[in-house]
Protein backbone atom coordinates (compact mmCIF):
# COMPACT_ATOMS: atom_id res chain seq x y z
CA UNK A 1 0.00 0.00 0.00
CA UNK A 2 1.85 3.14 -1.06
CA UNK A 3 1.25 6.10 1.30
CA UNK A 4 2.31 9.84 0.99
CA UNK A 5 3.64 11.45 4.04
CA UNK A 6 2.69 14.50 4.62
CA UNK A 7 5.17 17.60 4.29
CA UNK A 8 7.15 18.14 8.43
CA UNK A 9 6.65 22.23 8.67
CA UNK A 10 8.94 23.48 11.77
CA UNK A 11 9.18 26.81 12.42
CA UNK A 12 10.46 27.08 16.17
CA UNK A 13 13.83 29.35 17.24
CA UNK A 14 15.87 25.99 17.99
CA UNK A 15 14.51 23.66 14.87
CA UNK A 16 18.09 24.32 12.77
CA UNK A 17 20.32 23.51 15.58
CA UNK A 18 18.01 20.90 17.19
CA UNK A 19 17.43 19.09 13.77
CA UNK A 20 21.59 19.13 12.85
CA UNK A 21 22.01 17.31 16.65
CA UNK A 22 19.07 14.57 15.87
CA UNK A 23 21.11 13.83 13.07
CA UNK A 24 24.13 13.55 14.78
CA UNK A 25 22.70 11.16 17.64
CA UNK A 26 21.03 9.21 14.80
CA UNK A 27 24.09 8.59 13.12
CA UNK A 28 25.38 7.48 16.06
CA UNK A 29 23.22 5.16 17.78
CA UNK A 30 24.06 1.43 17.82
CA UNK A 31 22.24 -0.80 15.62
CA UNK A 32 20.22 -2.70 18.23
CA UNK A 33 18.42 0.50 18.87
CA UNK A 34 15.30 0.74 17.04
CA UNK A 35 12.60 3.33 16.53
CA UNK A 36 10.12 1.83 18.70
CA UNK A 37 12.74 1.35 21.64
CA UNK A 38 13.15 5.13 21.59
CA UNK A 39 9.80 5.69 21.35
CA UNK A 40 8.96 4.32 24.82
CA UNK A 41 12.35 5.84 25.95
CA UNK A 42 10.39 8.89 25.43
CA UNK A 43 7.42 7.83 27.70
CA UNK A 44 9.37 6.57 30.64
CA UNK A 45 10.90 9.84 30.41
CA UNK A 46 7.51 11.47 30.45
CA UNK A 47 6.19 9.28 33.81
CA UNK A 48 9.73 10.56 35.04
CA UNK A 49 8.46 13.60 34.77
CA UNK A 50 5.13 12.84 36.21
CA UNK A 51 6.61 11.69 39.06
CA UNK A 52 9.21 14.30 39.77
CA UNK A 53 6.22 16.18 39.98
CA UNK A 54 4.64 14.18 42.36
CA UNK A 55 7.83 13.74 44.51
CA UNK A 56 8.40 17.63 44.88
CA UNK A 57 5.96 17.50 47.55
CA UNK A 58 8.15 16.35 49.94
CA UNK A 59 11.10 17.72 48.56
CA UNK A 60 11.07 20.74 45.97
CA UNK A 61 14.75 19.32 44.83
CA UNK A 62 12.37 16.25 43.28
CA UNK A 63 12.06 18.19 40.57
CA UNK A 64 15.72 18.27 38.98
CA UNK A 65 13.89 14.64 38.39
CA UNK A 66 11.42 15.80 36.62
CA UNK A 67 13.46 17.78 34.47
CA UNK A 68 16.02 14.33 34.26
CA UNK A 69 12.44 13.32 33.12
CA UNK A 70 12.24 16.10 30.30
CA UNK A 71 15.71 15.57 28.81
CA UNK A 72 14.85 11.64 28.09
CA UNK A 73 11.39 12.48 26.73
CA UNK A 74 13.05 15.31 24.13
CA UNK A 75 15.79 11.85 23.44
CA UNK A 76 13.26 9.46 22.59
CA UNK A 77 10.26 11.70 21.12
CA UNK A 78 12.59 14.11 19.23
CA UNK A 79 14.92 11.34 17.73
CA UNK A 80 12.55 7.96 17.15
CA UNK A 81 11.46 9.68 13.75
CA UNK A 82 15.07 11.12 13.23
CA UNK A 83 16.34 7.65 13.22
CA UNK A 84 14.47 6.26 10.61
CA UNK A 85 14.52 8.41 8.42
CA UNK A 86 18.64 8.60 8.97
CA UNK A 87 18.35 4.75 8.76
CA UNK A 88 15.78 5.08 5.78
CA UNK A 89 13.43 2.47 7.60
CA UNK A 90 10.68 5.29 7.85
CA UNK A 91 7.18 3.20 8.23
CA UNK A 92 4.35 5.91 7.28
CA UNK A 93 1.42 4.26 8.53
CA UNK A 94 2.33 2.90 11.04
CA UNK A 95 4.87 5.13 12.66
CA UNK A 96 2.15 8.00 12.61
CA UNK A 97 -0.30 5.91 14.65
CA UNK A 98 2.00 5.00 17.36
CA UNK A 99 4.04 8.12 17.68
CA UNK A 100 0.86 10.11 17.63
CA UNK A 101 -1.11 7.50 20.57
CA UNK A 102 2.32 7.68 22.79
CA UNK A 103 2.48 11.22 22.50
CA UNK A 104 -1.05 11.57 24.19
CA UNK A 105 -0.02 9.12 26.60
CA UNK A 106 3.36 11.32 27.35
CA UNK A 107 1.36 14.51 27.75
CA UNK A 108 -1.06 13.03 30.30
CA UNK A 109 1.68 11.30 32.27
CA UNK A 110 3.00 15.20 32.48
CA UNK A 111 0.29 17.09 32.74
CA UNK A 112 -1.68 14.53 35.53
CA UNK A 113 1.50 14.36 37.20
CA UNK A 114 2.06 18.00 37.47
CA UNK A 115 -1.65 18.36 38.70
CA UNK A 116 -1.56 15.73 41.11
CA UNK A 117 1.45 17.36 43.02
CA UNK A 118 1.05 20.38 45.55
CA UNK A 119 2.52 22.79 42.70
CA UNK A 120 -0.27 23.46 40.72
CA UNK A 121 -3.85 23.05 40.32
CA UNK A 122 -5.31 19.68 38.69
CA UNK A 123 -8.18 21.69 37.28
CA UNK A 124 -6.03 23.42 35.47
CA UNK A 125 -3.39 21.13 34.34
CA UNK A 126 -6.27 19.40 32.75
CA UNK A 127 -7.74 22.46 30.89
CA UNK A 128 -4.59 23.18 29.47
CA UNK A 129 -4.32 19.24 28.79
CA UNK A 130 -7.24 19.26 26.66
CA UNK A 131 -5.80 22.73 24.91
CA UNK A 132 -3.28 21.05 24.11
CA UNK A 133 -4.96 17.80 22.53
CA UNK A 134 -6.84 20.30 20.18
CA UNK A 135 -4.13 21.62 19.14
CA UNK A 136 -3.08 17.93 18.40
CA UNK A 137 -6.34 16.81 16.60
CA UNK A 138 -6.10 20.31 15.01
CA UNK A 139 -2.12 18.88 13.48
CA UNK A 140 -3.84 15.46 12.62
CA UNK A 141 -6.65 16.69 10.23
CA UNK A 142 -4.57 19.19 8.54
CA UNK A 143 -2.30 16.51 7.29
CA UNK A 144 -4.73 14.60 6.32
CA UNK A 145 -6.43 17.43 4.32
CA UNK A 146 -3.29 19.78 3.15
CA UNK A 147 -0.74 16.89 3.86
CA UNK A 148 0.66 19.10 6.48
CA UNK A 149 1.85 18.30 9.49
CA UNK A 150 3.08 21.47 11.08
CA UNK A 151 4.76 20.90 14.52
CA UNK A 152 5.24 24.15 15.83
CA UNK A 153 2.83 27.23 16.46
CA UNK A 154 4.49 31.19 17.38
CA UNK A 155 7.98 29.69 16.54
CA UNK A 156 7.32 27.43 19.60
CA UNK A 157 7.29 23.51 19.71
CA UNK A 158 7.62 20.99 22.04
CA UNK A 159 11.32 21.31 22.23
CA UNK A 160 11.22 24.89 23.51
CA UNK A 161 8.13 24.03 25.77
CA UNK A 162 10.63 21.61 27.57
CA UNK A 163 13.29 24.26 28.12
CA UNK A 164 10.67 26.21 29.46
CA UNK A 165 10.10 23.91 31.87
CA UNK A 166 13.67 22.77 32.77
CA UNK A 167 14.07 26.74 33.34
CA UNK A 168 11.10 26.85 35.72
CA UNK A 169 12.15 24.27 37.69
CA UNK A 170 15.91 25.39 38.23
CA UNK A 171 14.32 28.60 39.14
CA UNK A 172 11.59 26.88 41.68
CA UNK A 173 14.47 25.30 43.74
CA UNK A 174 16.99 27.97 44.06
CA UNK A 175 14.41 31.15 44.11
CA UNK A 176 12.53 30.34 47.85
CA UNK A 177 9.91 33.64 47.04
CA UNK A 178 8.70 31.69 43.50
CA UNK A 179 8.61 28.46 46.42
CA UNK A 180 6.53 30.42 48.92
CA UNK A 181 4.57 32.46 46.10
CA UNK A 182 0.70 32.59 46.90
CA UNK A 183 -2.05 35.12 45.34
CA UNK A 184 -5.26 35.14 46.80
CA UNK A 185 -7.93 35.97 44.58
CA UNK A 186 -11.43 35.22 43.11
CA UNK A 187 -12.39 33.16 39.88
CA UNK A 188 -16.02 33.16 38.99
CA UNK A 189 -16.76 34.09 42.66
CA UNK A 190 -14.96 31.46 43.91
CA UNK A 191 -11.62 32.56 46.60
CA UNK A 192 -8.10 30.67 45.38
CA UNK A 193 -4.58 30.92 46.21
CA UNK A 194 -3.28 30.60 43.26
CA UNK A 195 1.18 29.72 43.69
CA UNK A 196 3.66 30.16 40.93
CA UNK A 197 2.88 27.32 38.84
CA UNK A 198 -0.95 28.06 38.89
CA UNK A 199 0.03 31.35 37.27
CA UNK A 200 2.57 29.38 34.74
CA UNK A 201 -0.50 27.54 33.75
CA UNK A 202 -2.38 29.49 33.33
CA UNK A 203 -0.46 31.63 31.42
CA UNK A 204 0.32 28.45 29.21
CA UNK A 205 -3.53 28.35 28.46
CA UNK A 206 -4.19 31.62 27.83
CA UNK A 207 -1.03 30.72 25.20
CA UNK A 208 -2.56 27.51 23.84
CA UNK A 209 -6.06 28.70 23.59
CA UNK A 210 -4.82 31.73 21.38
CA UNK A 211 -2.52 29.37 19.41
CA UNK A 212 -5.75 27.19 18.57
CA UNK A 213 -8.39 29.91 18.10
CA UNK A 214 -6.16 32.07 15.35
CA UNK A 215 -5.14 28.54 13.78
CA UNK A 216 -9.00 27.02 13.58
CA UNK A 217 -9.55 30.91 11.91
CA UNK A 218 -6.72 30.62 9.37
CA UNK A 219 -7.51 27.12 8.26
CA UNK A 220 -11.29 27.63 8.54
CA UNK A 221 -10.64 30.67 5.98
CA UNK A 222 -7.88 29.11 3.63
CA UNK A 223 -10.53 25.79 3.46
CA UNK A 224 -13.16 27.93 2.70
CA UNK A 225 -11.25 29.50 -0.18
CA UNK A 226 -10.35 26.00 -1.52
CA UNK A 227 -14.03 24.58 -1.10
CA UNK A 228 -16.38 27.62 -1.76
CA UNK A 229 -20.10 27.93 -0.88
CA UNK A 230 -21.92 26.64 -3.85
CA UNK A 231 -25.27 27.64 -5.17
CA UNK A 232 -28.07 25.29 -4.38
CA UNK A 233 -29.66 23.61 -7.51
Amino acid sequence: METKQAQRIQTSVLNAAERKLLVWLAERQPRWMTSDALTFIGTFGAAVTGLGFMLSDLDIRWLWLSSLGLLINWYGDSLDGTLARVRKTQRPLYGYYLDHTVDCINESLMFIGAGLSQLVRLDFTLFAYIIYLFLTINVSINAHLKGEFKLTYAKMGPTEFRLIMVIVNTLMIFVRPLQTFALETCIIGRPVVLRTFDLLALAIILILSAMYICTIISDARNYSKVDPPRKAE
